[in-house]
């Protein structure tokens, strides 16, 4: 495997990333992983590599970077990630700031300049995919509506405000999407309610040019898919892992 940490230019700056690939057989086809609200770290990194290793280019931007090389990694006595609601109210609060000056026209422009990027990787032509976790669902989701053309793979883990009364709300871009989309959503999540899922359902449902699956995972909490956190559920993580995976072989190769 070949990785690397990069800086993409962008019209605001440099977006450092993490980039992963295999040494050979290239070109691959493309992933790109969106990050969550904790920014870049080691347990991202080993999602990027679990995709790369069977055979594709994978690159996770720091979509903050223009408020620095943001990384939490907050633990517990066990050595695991804390959960978001388990971090002091300050913590949450600079979180929350990083993210609130994110807007989404910013990250589309960012993950154009990574579409930019790909021109000088081993990367296949062709059509790409997208993974992303909590904000990174979203992203994942906004990206599917915003360039059509490029990816015909769409996945977000406990996506957040997936459905809002924001102008730039995802769901008021289904019918933009085109290929497969796929949602896994935690039982038990204010961020993503049952309403939200009823709602992604009938929309995708109706979009003609897409084709949607989803499950909620039983007992599970916002967080649950992310490999080191206090409350990763691994049984619901491989059931999402496993129709990811069967998405990439049908429309990425």
């Amino acid at each position: 495997m070949i990785e690397k940490h990069i800086d993409i230019p962008t019209a605001d700056g440099r977006m450092d990333s993490f980039v992963v690939h295999p040494e050979e057989g290239g070109p691959f086809p493309a992933v790109i992983v969106m990050m969550d609200i904790w920014g870049l770290r080691e347990e991202l990194f080993d999602v990027a590599r679990k995709i790369a290793v069977v055979g594709y280019h994978v690159t996770l931007p720091n979509f903050f970077y223009r408020r620095g090389k943001v990384r939490y990694e907050v633990r517990n006595p066990d050595g695991r990630m804390r959960s978001f609601n388990k971090l002091p109210q300050e913590k949450q609060d600079e979180m929350h700031a990083n993210r609130s000056l994110l807007k989404g026209h910013m990250a589309m422009a960012d993950i154009a300049a990574v579409l930019k990027f790909h021109e000088s990787e081993p990367v296949q032509k062709g059509p790409k995919g997208t993974i992303g976790y909590c904000l990174g669902g979203w992203l994942s989701l906004a990206a599917a509506a915003e360039f059509p053309g490029e990816f015909r793979v769409c996945a977000s883990m406990h996506g957040t405000r997936l459905v809002s009364k924001q102008p730039d709300s995802p769901h008021l871009f289904v019918d933009r999407m085109r290929g497969e989309v796929y949602c896994g959503f935690a039982e038990h999540d204010d961020l993503a309610p049952p309403p939200t899922i009823e709602t992604l359902g009938r929309l995708f449902q109706a979009a003609p040019e897409v084709r949607y699956r989803y499950n909620v995972h039983s007992g599970t909490e916002h967080g649950y898919a992310l490999p080191d956190r206090d409350i990763f559920d691994k049984a619901a993580a491989n059931r999402d892992w496993e129709n990811i995976f069967a998405m990439f072989r049908r429309q990425l190769g």
